[in-house]
């Protein structure tokens, strides 16, 4: 019995080791940032900067005059940056691909918007507990999979659960336009080049079926019968949530839009739109923001320009576009990289604060969580953190501190771990 016992409870402090750390206590005492460069967020910056925050949130951000209260942290000579806004992935809800048990990503069915990802949010996964190192502090979580994958929620990574973690609840509905072109299936012996997908057409038809019997239902014309699916739709028709279309195409983002508008839904974001570029003044017009996906990656066609997901942001930004970044076509893990995306943005020209704000103050307004997320405000969140060097540069991005909503936060996680362990292991050597 003795020998049980003992398995039992190394099992479970094994388990209590590789468990994310705790999540910090509400912020208690008045805390100062002195000395550091502050950048806002939201296109400005405050040399030599002071930042006072309180009960989780900024009272006070200014210049070296600015009288500062409560404990102070000397951050002279570092940088003091907003949260990273991670959107559309899906953080928390996969731990191991090859794990089913741990994937929750996708779910049975095509058009599901009533599923929801907040329920199924891990607050303990490893992956998430690594986006903070980076000073990635926030995330838009969203489903995968079918033509309508779910509904979203915005979360802060360090909670004791999805309910903790929750910021903005069931805030989108994402949806995956279809292709109009399609690369043949070489496992059923087709060319693998594109050729025309003969069923877009009716692709189309079925999701804009879809959308109007939700539509009716939401009117009351479709009978008493409780429709679940049609019910979580209600809120892009109100304008409480915003659509969120995954497309690449000239032609699709055109189709997408244009019956999104239609079909009354007015809070439209393209997520991907690596063809965005052709048709800025469509976009513009229709008051639509791009997420493009991380820049780095190899041109979709083969006549592109060989720098084209490089340079893309900056052609959105320089045509007066929203846009944000996003992370897709990449593991969860590679999330944490975020900030060098958008400093591999500026590498190609676009302002470095201007760079920054794809990744905070855009994302956030995108997102609809500018009110207290974003950028460093008097009376918005103190959500934010301290770096040593530039938060772009992956060789001087080292965190010192990082709070959200006022609560200093761990930067401990598996990662670090591992990295302080093999580090001393070959300083000996």
């Amino acid at each position: 019995m003795k020998k049980y016992i003992s398995i039992i409870l190394a099992l479970v402090i094994g388990s209590a080791v590789v468990a994310q750390q705790t999540p910090a206590p509400v912020q208690k005492e008045v805390i100062t940032i002195s000395g550091a460069t502050a950048h806002l967020g939201n296109g400005s910056i405050i040399e030599n900067s002071v930042i006072v925050f309180e009960n989780g949130k900024i009272t006070a951000i200014g210049n070296a005059s600015t009288p500062t209260k409560g404990r102070t942290i000397n951050a002279q000579g570092k940088h003091v940056y907003p949260g990273f806004i991670a959107p559309a992935k899906s953080l928390g809800l996969i731990e191991v691909n090859s794990v089913r048990a741990s994937d929750d990503q996708d779910e049975l069915g095509e058009f599901i918007p009533n599923v929801r990802s907040l329920i199924a949010y891990n607050a303990e996964s490893k992956v998430v507990e690594s986006m903070r190192p980076n000073g990635v502090l926030l995330g838009q979580i969203a489903p995968q999979g079918g033509a309508i994958s779910g509904t979203s929620s915005i979360v802060q990574f360090d909670a004791w659960n999805w309910e903790d973690a929750a910021i903005k609840v069931d805030d989108g509905i994402h949806l995956n336009w279809p292709n109009s072109f399609r690369r043949g299936r070489w496992w059923l012996g087709e060319d693998r080049g594109f050729k025309p997908n003969k069923d877009y057409a009716k692709q189309i038809q079925e999701g804009v079926d879809f959308i109007q019997n939700a539509k009716a239902y939401g009117s009351g014309k479709a009978g008493e019968q409780p429709n679940e699916a049609y019910k979580a739709m209600q809120g892009l028709f109100n304008g409480s949530q915003k659509l969120y279309v995954y497309v690449h195409g000239e032609k699709e983002m055109i189709d997408a839009v244009t019956t999104a508008k239609e079909n009354g839904i007015n809070n439209v974001v393209i997520v991907g739109g690596y063809e965005a570029y052709k048709i800025i003044p469509f976009l513009k017009k229709n008051n639509v923001p791009v997420l493009v996906r991380q820049p780095h990656a190899t041109p979709q066609r083969d006549d592109d320009d060989y720098d084209m997901p490089y340079k893309l942001p900056k052609l959105l930004v320089d045509g007066g576009l929203l846009v944000g970044l996003q992370n897709a076509d990449m593991s969860n893990f590679q999330t944490r990289n975020l900030p060098f995306y958008a400093g591999h943005v500026a590498g190609q020209g676009l302002d470095k604060e201007k760079a920054l704000q794809l990744i905070t103050g855009n994302t956030a307004e995108i997102l609809g969580i500018s009110d207290s997320y974003g950028t460093l405000e008097i009376g918005k969140s103190a959500t934010l953190f301290i770096s040593e060097g530039d938060a772009l540069d992956m060789r001087t991005n080292v965190l010192t501190h990082a709070f959200i909503d006022g609560r200093e936060i761990s930067l401990e996680t598996h990662q670090t771990e591992l990295w302080k362990r093999y580090m001393e292991k070959y300083s000996r050597e």
